[in-house]
């Protein structure tokens, strides 16, 4: 990973939807091989999403979107980080460790304390990298036919 990141976070538009389903196959066909199905971030409704405002792109120098994170109200107090993908072409850069800093300001602005997430109990490498952010993992249970992984990282202004 390089030390000078570069790259800017904005809101999805309409037209951004099929290039987030692109970065969404990409990036989680690696895990077929591990599931019985594919990962719910190949199957959801980016469109819907995007309408609601959730899907924030991280877009290269260039302009060429590189990366995408899902942002959904959480419990009370916490942003829900819902999906969070990179091209598999655009990773080991800190575009990832970018989309995470901003879901955690993006929380600190909407006056919550704290950032949630789940990943699937198969994508072993997200379950040593959350914890390397500062996540705790908080419970496994199946959802959804999923067997999924909880992780919550608290904050301060």
């Amino acid at each position: 990973m390089t030390k000078d990141v570069v790259g800017q976070i904005r809101r999805a538009r309409a037209e951004d939807a099929e290039r987030v389903r692109q970065i969404a196959e990409a990036s989680f066909a690696i895990y077929l091989p591990r599931m019985d199905r594919k990962p719910f971030p190949m199957l959801d409704d980016y469109d819907a999403h995007i309408a609601r405002g959730s899907v924030f792109v991280l877009e290269e120098e260039a302009g060429a979107i590189a990366g995408y994170a899902v942002l959904l109200p959480g419990d009370d107090a916490s942003l829900l980080m819902d999906v969070i993908a990179i091209d598999p072409a655009c990773q080991k850069r800190g575009f990832g460790r970018m989309l995470m800093a901003f879901a955690e300001s993006e929380a600190l602005k909407r006056g919550l304390c704290a950032v949630s997430l789940y990943t699937n109990a198969a994508m072993t490498e997200n379950l040593d990298w959350y914890p390397r952010l500062g996540y705790q993992e908080t419970g496994r249970k199946k959802d959804k036919g999923y067997y999924r992984v909880y992780f919550r990282k608290s904050l301060s202004a």
